[in-house]
């Protein structure tokens, strides 16, 4: 392999540590990013640096009980700096609602990470962050959508 290959496939395997960490509640998930790192979240934003990317992990810690990736349904993709994830997530609210529910949550993500050397220096997150289906509104126009193509 060319060292390009090589430092791809070592990010790669970074970006896996990433999700195992996170699927565990793991705070040294935070050693994999530079200090100066950026993370984007819906309806979050973005926070600057370890200590709010840290911060944020564990308000999203306090509404989740439980999360769980799905390796298995994982698309990696590397080009340059950059390491793309598409895959499949699970878990219970802390308020016991399990989640996806197959209806109107489906537990799809996609996560763009870019690195520095081996360490992440950007990380956004594109997720529907209404896991238990709270947002009434969204869920009713889904439904209104499904129901006019079903009729097609």
């Amino acid at each position: 392999m060319n060292g390009t290959s090589d430092i791809q496939k070592r990010r790669e395997e970074i970006v896996i540590d990433y999700f195992h960490m996170a699927d565990a509640g793991n705070p040294a998930v935070i050693d994999l990013f530079t200090d100066d790192a950026q993370m984007f979240y819906p309806k979050f934003g973005i926070a600057n640096g370890k200590a709010q990317i840290g911060a944020f992990a564990q308000g999203l810690g306090r509404g989740i009980a439980s999360l769980q990736h799905e390796f298995d349904r994982f698309t990696v993709l590397s080009s340059g700096n950059y390491v793309t994830v598409e895959g499949a997530e699970r878990g219970t609210t802390a308020s016991g609602i399990e989640f996806p529910d197959g209806v109107s949550s489906f537990g799809l993500f996609c996560n763009v990470f870019e690195f520095e050397d081996e360490l992440i220096k950007r990380v956004h997150i594109y997720v529907d962050p209404d896991f238990a289906n709270t947002h009434a509104e969204g869920v009713a126009w889904g439904k209104s959508v499904q129901d006019s193509i079903a009729s097609l």
